[in-house]
């Protein structure tokens, strides 16, 4: 009887940081979900990504102040660039991205969020020189063309801002790429957790302090409903997700930990029909297929 060969351990750690990286993904596209709930109780971008990370900021507080009792004093250079991921990773394209699902639908928005693993890959290219393999353009395609399929409906729907909607989404992805790139380079040596507590406080303080320069104190007395859909989306499309994207990073890099990200908008498709009411057709599953077909091209990559 022949014995089957088990998987090498770098080939191990890779998998698991794939599988860390979807899981991660699926449940922060869940915020779009989130996001339409939110919005049926009239609560604009603002006052919605403020309650998001107000509600986020303890934990992430605590895991900051966990880590710079336990680790050694970061550089003064560090310290400036997380100071900027958290601007430009979290505040800027969250507030982006939610400001965009107010003109356009949430499958709309998934399809855009998709070129995200282009920026990365061509930023990877340019900036740092890396290769893009075969596997990974092959991969990629396969995964936009399962995209187009899931979403051209949503695409056909568009209503009189669709042009100022997908703008507003297209800058969340290009700020989120770059915010993964900067992140590769910086998490060996600041470590996963800690860099994402910094950041994300930081984003924290920013959509605080943004919405009360903007909006009059009194928007914070919302409806029972405003505060629960908060909790849900500071606690499981924000904190978790953001600390499960941080390790696929620090395992698997940057651009692969964006090509995973890819099975999670599709998985908004099963949650919008439980949640939303949405058709499911056989074209979307059709779609499914396709990314699911490149993220599986993805996890055959030699290590």
């Amino acid at each position: 009887m022949t014995s089957i060969p088990l998987p090498s351990v770098d080939r191990k750690i890779y998998l698991t940081g794939l599988a860390i990286g979807i899981i991660g993904a699926v449940l922060f596209s869940a915020k779009a979900i989130v996001a339409k709930l939110i919005y049926r109780y009239d609560v604009d971008a603002v006052t919605l990504i403020m309650f998001r990370m107000l509600f986020a900021f303890p934990l992430f507080l605590a895991v900051a102040l966990w880590k710079a009792k336990t680790a050694a004093p970061l550089a003064n250079a560090d310290r400036i660039r997380i100071v900027i991921l958290g601007l430009v990773g979290y505040y800027l394209s969250s507030f982006l991205d939610f400001l965009g699902l107010q003109y356009i639908s949430a499958g709309l928005e998934r399809l855009i969020l998709f070129l995200t693993p282009s920026f990365v890959l061509l930023l990877s290219f340019f900036f740092y020189q890396r290769r893009v393999t075969l596997l990974e353009w092959g991969a990629l395609g396969l995964s936009y063309l399962g995209t187009v399929l899931v979403f051209l409906h949503d695409v056909r729907l568009g209503g009189p801002d669709i042009g100022l909607g997908s703008a507003l989404v297209l800058g969340a992805a290009i700020s989120y790429s770059f915010y993964l790139l900067l992140s590769g380079e910086l998490v060996s040596r600041v470590g996963a957790l800690r860099l994402v507590a910094y950041a994300m406080c930081i984003s924290c303080i920013a959509c605080v302090v943004q919405f009360l320069l903007l909006r009059p104190i009194s928007m914070i007395a919302q409806p029972t409903g405003v505060y629960g859909l908060s909790l849900i989306n500071a606690l499981f499309c924000t904190v978790l997700p953001v600390f499960l994207t941080m390790i696929a990073v620090a395992r698997i890099g940057a651009a692969s930990s964006a090509q995973a990200g890819m099975v999670g908008p599709v998985s908004t498709l099963f949650l919008g029909a439980l949640i939303l009411n949405e058709p499911i057709t056989s074209i979307q599953l059709a779609g499914t297929g396709l990314v699911l077909t490149g993220i599986y091209l993805i996890s055959k990559k030699k290590v």
